[in-house]
């Protein structure tokens, strides 16, 4: 392709609304383009590189045994609420209306569509297993938009779904895609962790997400160097502290003014904030027309709440918990913000961590205005309703398989796999009649990667200072050939035959022959961040050309079928991206 000819338009000042180095790098060479918050259309370079990602996975799954098919994106609200999810899913969940009032929704993931397809032609045992997937675009109304293609509200989404008899089945399936999708991201030049997952609204036993690792990354992940342990920080189970025994000694109430924080009121009284119980308060929504209830949770003051472990105690979406208004909830339950305890209060939901209940002599509030209660016992003192592990694994906590502190890194989540179970064909009635004729649930796994993000994912973990540094599988063109000069006629010769020789051998090249400085070329060139860069320059009526990785800082000087002979060997080993 000749770069005259091309669709280009690079930026040389950064976007106002960027703020990571992939949204910044894909607007400015012109690979993205915004339409409306969260929503963007990709231009012709940014294009072949997304198509390159969709080809890679493609090939994967078709390795894998995984069938291609495509659905609609329009799915009827009658699937989400024969599977509870039209409630469950929340307001992420894009909902339309045809003229005839009946209800849809844009799909953001196709579980349902995917499990009606198949409970409408699958019958006997026969006919399992099998695995199809689709390429497509998702929609999910995001309240926050941000980082570019990473949390956007218009994406490209690879989702599979395995059927088999039985959990045996199901766990081949969940392996073979699991390796999958190694082979995905290690083609695409990513650099990423398998970690254990929460299920949330996706549902299932089990699930890994696989994270490119990045600081912009959403994803925390907590692992241990000592052992094989590795999970997102919202799945990952925390080891209590052993408790040394004690006497309980007598309750009392103590005078704390103005101590409405864990470190004020361990300062004040002389205690560690591992002596003292943290409240946190909550409103819960259990359907879409209930009332709100009320819960207080209690942990170690030292201790982090992990919302998560919270939401899936409770069982409801993650969006159906908020913070309390502790006004109203004074109210209903008698606690006081700022001096909440689990000792004085009425009509609402306690949780207790784990943690606190071999705990002895603690201290928490009083529900009363400037004032605490010291040696808290429970058992004796207070009792929950339910008592569950809630607290968040942070750097430094002991691993909670080998004991040794464990270690945080961030991530982007670039794929996640889960083992889905019967959770879909129970409620759907997607089942096979086996041998004897005797009916059974469909066992389900389903795996997703998300292609746009992907994208977006290896130019954060591929740039510099000057721009995009493609690796070679997915760049949108191999090699930038510059020429100097337009209108050197032996410049012209000579870039015209390296451009037909590459061409010829399967190698996808941009001649930059547009009548700019060759300043502007060399910048366009980094930004654009192809793999090889060959300069016809000066010395072009010599034979000679600058060979340049853009991996690399210097160039080399050498004879033009060298340098062929070079792009040829490093895009044949290269493009594989293993």
């Amino acid at each position: 392709m000749k770069a005259s000819n091309m669709y280009l338009h690079t930026l040389r000042e950064v976007p106002a609304e960027a703020e990571i180095s992939s949204h910044v790098l894909l607007l400015r060479s012109g690979m993205i383009r915004k339409l409306v918050s969260g929503v963007y259309g990709f231009l012709p370079l940014g294009h072949r590189s997304l198509r390159k990602i969709e080809n890679i996975v493609r090939q994967e799954m078709d390795a894998a045994g995984a069938q291609e098919i495509l659905m609609s994106a329009v799915q009827p609200a009658e699937l989400w609420q024969e599977s509870g999810r039209w409630y469950a899913y929340g307001p992420e969940l894009w909902r339309l209306k045809d003229r005839n009032e009946r209800d849809f929704c844009l799909g953001p993931t196709h579980e349902e569509v995917f499990t009606d397809t198949v409970r409408q032609n699958v019958s006997s045992y026969r006919q399992l297993p099998f695995n199809l997937y689709q390429i497509q675009t998702k929609y999910r109304d995001e309240a926050r938009p941000r980082f570019g293609l990473i949390r956007s509200r218009e994406f490209i989404m690879k989702d599979a779904y395995s059927f088999d008899r039985d959990e045996a089945g199901l766990a081949k399936s969940y392996q073979d895609m699991y390796d999958a999708y190694k082979k995905v991201f290690d083609r695409c030049g990513l650099t990423y962790r398998a970690v254990e997952a929460d299920t949330g609204a996706i549902g299932g036993s089990n699930s890994h997400e696989f994270c490119a690792l990045s600081e912009v990354g959403e994803s925390e992940i907590v692992y241990c160097d000592s052992c094989d342990m590795a999970a997102t920080a919202e799945r990952a189970e925390f080891k209590d502290a052993v408790m040394l025994q004690a006497e309980e000694l007598p309750l009392q109430e103590v005078e704390t003014p103005g101590t409405k924080t864990i470190d004020a009121v361990a300062e004040y009284l002389g205690i560690s904030k591992d002596q003292t119980i943290k409240a946190l308060l909550f409103t819960v929504y259990r359907g879409e027309d209930a009332k709100p209830d009320y819960v207080a949770v209690f942990i170690r003051g030292d201790r982090q709440l992990n919302k998560t472990k919270l939401i899936n105690a409770l069982n409801v979406p993650d969006f159906a918990v908020e913070f309390a208004d502790e006004s109203a909830m004074h109210e209903a339950t008698g606690c006081v913000g700022g001096f909440t305890g689990p000792t004085g209060l009425h009509d609402c939901m306690i949780i207790v961590d784990t943690e606190l209940v071999a705990a002895k002599n603690l201290c928490a509030g009083a529900c009363r205005e400037g004032y605490h209660l010291i040696n808290v016992n429970y058992g004796r003192d207070y009792k929950a309703d339910l008592i569950v592990d809630l607290k968040l694994l942070q750097e430094g906590d002991p691993c909670p398989v080998c004991g040794e502190p464990v270690r945080v890194a961030r991530g982007i989540e670039v794929g996640q796999v889960f083992k889905l179970g019967t959770k879909y064909s129970e409620s759907m009635h997607a089942y096979y009649k086996d041998e004897n004729m005797q009916e059974h649930p469909i066992v389900m796994g389903c795996y997703g990667i998300g292609v746009t993000r992907t994208l977006a994912a290896v130019v954060e973990q591929h740039h510099d200072e000057d721009g995009i540094i493609w690796p070679m599988a997915v760049a949108p063109y191999h090699v930038m050939l510059v020429q100097v000069n337009m209108k050197d006629e032996t410049q012209t010769a000579l870039a015209g035959r390296i451009y037909d020789e590459l061409t010829k051998a399967g190698v996808e090249v941009c001649l930059d022959d547009r009548d700019e400085r060759p300043g502007v070329k060399f910048k366009d060139a980094d930004l654009l961040g192809f793999p090889i860069r060959i300069t016809v320059g000066k010395k072009a009526g010599d034979n000679l050309v600058e060979f340049k990785l853009r991996r690399e800082k210097e160039y080399i000087e050498m004879q033009t079928g060298e340098a062929i002979a070079q792009t040829l060997e490093r895009v044949r080993t290269e493009e594989r991206g293993y």
